[in-house]
């Protein structure tokens, strides 16, 4: 059951991190797909190659994780000072079923909704005082920095290994095309998750996706080459 139990929370926490994992393994893939075209476009040893490409995953993996972790904190962090300063209006006297409304409707309910809500409630102080806070600290339950950090970490790293891992693998040539296809496939995958999460139009959602790494690619190729000119 221990391990029922561990796969459960594991679950949770990716659930709770879909957005995280989805923009870790974007930018993963996006940026080292772009870094190794761009050097490989220069050269013929495969191993720079993969120097470059490892090296750059890893910091940027490493740098996407601490972005995510200080987002997070600071989030949380502001949200639960917001939630204080809430707590102290609200025991000044400061709760009105305007105000709720007025909170109701920034969360996203309809305006005929909110009102409804404020009126069923609205001769209750303590039940608008606890509305009140529950709707400011409410999100920040989903937010624990080290999650958002960890799985930041891993989907930026693992993503960003897939373009590199060919040219472990295959003479540099060929290696540029098998890197392009997959990463090209990877991207058609990642598109088709943010279309689900964010409930957007599939073929859109992939096309955008999958233009941001041809960008990336054209432009790291293209930022090689030029270098490589200009010194030759």
């Amino acid at each position: 059951m221990p391990d029922m139990s561990l796969a459960r929370r594991l679950k949770n926490s990716l659930r709770a991190s879909a957005g995280t994992v989805v923009f870790g393994m974007e930018d993963g893939t996006v940026s080292i797909f772009g870094l190794v075209l761009g050097v490989a476009a220069t050269t013929t040893s495969s191993l720079e190659v993969l120097v470059a490409g490892a090296s750059g995953a890893a910091a940027a993996a490493v740098s996407m994780m601490a972005g995510a972790y200080l987002e997070a904190e600071t989030s949380r962090d502001g949200r639960a000072a917001s939630q204080e300063r809430l707590a102290v209006e609200l025991a000044d006297g400061g709760t009105s079923a305007a105000r709720l409304s007025e909170r109701l409707s920034a969360a996203g309910l309809r305006a005929p909704l909110c009102g409804a809500l404020s009126r069923a409630v609205q001769h209750n102080a303590d039940a608008v005082k606890a509305l009140l806070l529950a709707l400011e600290g409410a999100p920040a339950a989903t937010r624990a920095p080290l999650q958002q950090a960890l799985w930041m970490l891993g989907a930026d790293f693992l993503s960003a290994a897939v373009p590199i891992v060919p040219f472990m693998l295959l003479p540099i040539r060929e290696a540029r095309v098998v890197a392009s296809v997959i990463t090209v496939a990877l991207l058609v995958v990642l598109g088709v998750g943010r279309a689900r999460i964010g409930n957007r139009g599939v073929a859109r959602t992939v096309l955008e996706t999958v233009g941001m790494g041809i960008a990336a690619a054209l432009a790291g190729v293209a930022i090689g080459l030029l270098i490589q000119r200009g010194f030759a």
